[in-house]
């Protein structure tokens, strides 16, 4: 399974029910379909995912950015694969990559039929690893609203801890501000305290 940097002997998670591999163009179809069957459940905090992802043909076009971010390391995205179809559960993006400060936001969804089997949890802990050893970032940061518990739960079982409430940081679809919670993990745990 090849890392975004073109590493493949790196062992990601290959579950007994799911894997964790990079976009490929062959996805577009399994991508489009997740995000559409999904639509009201990404509509509110991924919504810019979701409306880059409603045709095929307009997941190739998501795809080929990705990919592109992927081999700029100004982006990674990976896929949380259903082990058995091979269709695509969910994603797993590590964005706003601040590499002089070491610094990068996780974001994530999964598909309604997947949600609670414990895939998205195995996911970030791999991810977070990888942020960690092999990109050598210092802090991991999940942002979420206080309603999405099972976000909530993710980043805390994943040892993420909360740090603050963002106020007014993220408009939705609706044009109604939020206030978001800012959860953060360290490789240092010392570092906690800045």
């Amino acid at each position: 399974m090849a890392y975004p940097d073109g590493k493949d002997e790196l062992n990601m998670i290959s579950g007994e029910y799911f894997t964790i591999d990079v976009l490929q163009l062959s996805d577009a179809p399994s991508l489009s379909k997740m995000m559409v069957e999904n639509r009201s459940r990404f509509q509110r905090f991924f919504p810019y995912t979701l409306a880059q992802n409603l045709t095929p043909a307009a997941s190739e076009e998501y795809i080929q950015r990705k990919k592109k971010q992927n081999t700029e390391r100004t982006e990674f995205t990976w896929t949380i694969r259903d082990k058995k179809t091979t269709k695509i559960a969910g994603l797993i993006i590590l964005k706003e990559l601040d590499w002089k400060r070491g610094v990068g936001e996780l974001a994530y969804c999964i598909g309604q039929k997947f949600e609670g089997l414990g895939w998205v949890t195995r996911t970030v802990e791999t991810i977070t690893k990888y942020a960690f050893s092999e990109l050598r970032l210092r802090t991991l940061q999940i942002i979420t609203h206080k309603t999405n518990i099972g976000s909530i739960r993710v980043a805390e079982k994943c040892g993420f801890q909360w740090q603050k409430k963002l106020v007014k940081s993220y408009t939705a679809p609706d044009g109604i501000a939020l206030d978001m919670e800012l959860y953060e993990r360290y490789t240092d745990p010392e570092a906690s305290g800045r």
